[in-house]
């Protein structure tokens, strides 16, 4: 039955605002969606590729109802639904698949082919990605319920770990296969550019993986103490000298074996140029020190149209990346959104079993519907933090 339902709302750059939207309803337009289920959401989170649209760095329009970092409890379900019930609390991969084309039975989960009529590829929330109504709220639909979402084996045990397995939707995977993409593994030595969210939640992966050594740079000092605080070795980047030198007076050598860029096309310079924007700063940075023969994980967001743009080959996502250095160094380079359901399980085993705190790592800061605004502009400043909504009072109850 239909109730109310309020949601986080882009209103244009800049602006968000908690507003009252549509109650979810088991349809995908005018056809009835009995493979979906719709979820009363028990934790939702704002993340830097939400940043993007909301800064007007992305042809998002006014009006889209925001985020795809979703982990809730099933309250309805499809007919067509038969192993995910009501009252199961589950986690919601960001992207949207259908689990029948040729992309998903691939396990390329990130570039379905049939749930975005503009290209592969969908996610709740997001500019470009389909149309499908964001998470930031108190329900959502979630279609092809079987084959996407992720069921917690315990409740209350779910309930009791929610602030870390809320990052299993996005983050947490992401950074994981920034990681793994890169060839990060025992003893291995890596740089992880950008100590935000998804950056230290790859440098958390990194560790989970075995790495002998991870740096992690950024320019803001909080971010970078947030990433010391579980064992990283930091380099600030507002210094002059180049990352090469930053490296070897750590490691002893100007070169790591592998490389993730968590920034994406924000990046802002190095050094002298600290504070101008310069996309592609991280992508040659990072081949820079990259040991011939190395990989480079790229999770951090790069787009197709991106109005605000420095310059008008910025603005289609053309960049003065230097491929021959690249190719000289015979480099694996791995880009695209995080296939979440190639990963989330065996992540969601590792909270549940304490082999990771990653909730920590990230240092999750859980707030109202009512504060996403704040939290939006708070994190748009550069605070070292994951803002995680709790719209039901989940969070504070389970605390």
């Amino acid at each position: 039955m239909a109730g109310s339902n309020r949601g986080v709302v882009y209103m244009g750059p800049g602006k968000v605002e908690v507003q009252s939207i549509d109650y979810p309803k088991l349809a995908i337009g005018p056809r009835k969606c009995e493979h979906g289920v719709l979820l009363k959401i028990l934790s939702t989170n704002i993340c830097g590729s939400d940043q993007h649209m909301v800064r007007g760095r992305t042809t998002a329009p006014a009006g889209l109802v925001l985020g795809h970092e979703i982990t809730g409890e099933v309250i309805e379900a499809g007919s067509d639904v038969e192993f995910i019930q009501v009252g199961d609390v589950v986690s919601v991969p960001f992207n949207i698949a259908c689990g029948r084309c040729r992309n998903c039975k691939e396990g390329r989960t990130g570039i379905c082919l049939n749930v975005n009529p503009s290209r592969p590829g969908a996610a709740y929330g997001y500019v470009d990605m389909g149309g499908w109504v964001g998470g930031q709220a108190e329900y959502v639909m979630c279609p092809y319920a079987d084959f996407n979402l992720l069921k917690f084996p315990d409740r209350d045990q779910a309930m009791a770990k929610l602030r870390d397995l809320t990052l299993l939707s996005d983050i947490f995977p992401t950074g994981y296969h920034g990681a793994v993409t890169a060839g990060v593994g025992p003893g291995t030595i890596v740089y992880v550019a950008g100590a935000g969210p998804v950056g230290l939640a790859c440098a958390a992966s990194c560790q989970l993986l075995g790495a002998a050594l991870v740096l992690v740079g950024d320019l803001i000092p909080e971010r970078l103490a947030q990433a010391r605080s579980f064992g990283c070795e930091t380099i600030d980047l507002n210094q002059s000298a180049t990352l090469a030198e930053l490296i070897e007076q750590i490691v002893g050598v100007p070169e790591v074996d592998c490389s993730v860029d968590c920034v994406g096309f924000e990046a802002r310079g190095h050094g002298s140029d600290t504070g101008v924007e310069r996309p592609a700063t991280v992508l040659n940075a990072i081949m820079e020190v990259t040991r011939a023969g190395g990989a480079l994980g790229i999770p951090g967001l790069y787009v197709t149209g991106d109005p605000g743009a420095v310059d008008e080959n910025a603005k289609i996502g053309q960049l003065g990346i230097r491929i021959g250095l690249g190719w000289a160094k015979s480099h694996s380079i791995h880009t695209g959104q995080c296939p979440v359901m190639k990963y989330h399980r065996q992540l969601m085993n590792a909270i549940l079993y304490d082999k990771i705190q990653i909730a920590k790592a990230v240092n999750v800061e859980v707030i109202s519907l009512e504060d996403a605004p704040e939290g939006y502009q708070n994190f748009d400043k550069g605070a070292a933090k994951k803002y995680v909504i709790d719209p039901h009072g989940a969070l504070a109850a389970a605390a």
